[in-house]
């Protein structure tokens, strides 16, 4: 018996990114490798368009958010593959990258990233558990009797 199921995968899109400029973001525990060119405004993550991969809004406004910044909101193409992490840490990697490929293609552009601290790595990670403890802080609960 043969089973034809039609496979629910888009196509993968044939991006051509040559004379891009290449950046890594981190955040948390998500590496996003971005590719940056002079486009018209799209902007591709894992081989999908932003708004297929990304169903929050404030993703989506927390992405395009360097290019706010510069006032150049359609005039780059970016390609992203994100990995690690969820959708919050692959928002913010992708921001760390696309900020970082912006001032490798124009350099006057630094100090304005840099005053809304998009170009610097955010630290912040998850705290690991401690044993004898419930969580990386939280006690057991103490019982006086």
């Amino acid at each position: 018996m043969v089973s034809t199921q039609t496979s629910t995968k888009s196509p993968k899109l044939k991006l051509d990114f040559k004379d891009s400029k290449y950046a890594t973001g981190r955040r948390k525990t998500s590496i996003a490798r971005v590719w940056v060119k002079k486009g018209t405004g799209k902007i591709y993550v894992n081989g999908k368009t932003m708004d297929d991969y990304f169903s929050s809004e404030n993703h989506k406004m927390q992405i395009v958010r360097p290019f706010e910044i510069i006032n150049q909101s359609t005039s780059y193409d970016v390609r992203c593959n994100v990995k690690g992490g969820g959708p919050t840490g692959q928002a913010g990697a992708m921001v760390h990258g696309i900020s970082k490929a912006l001032v490798l293609f124009d350099e006057t552009l630094k100090s304005t990233l840099k005053t809304e601290k998009l170009t610097t790595r955010d630290s912040r990670a998850v705290e690991r558990k401690k044993p004898g403890r419930r969580k990386a802080r939280r006690s057991f609960q103490f019982s006086k009797r």
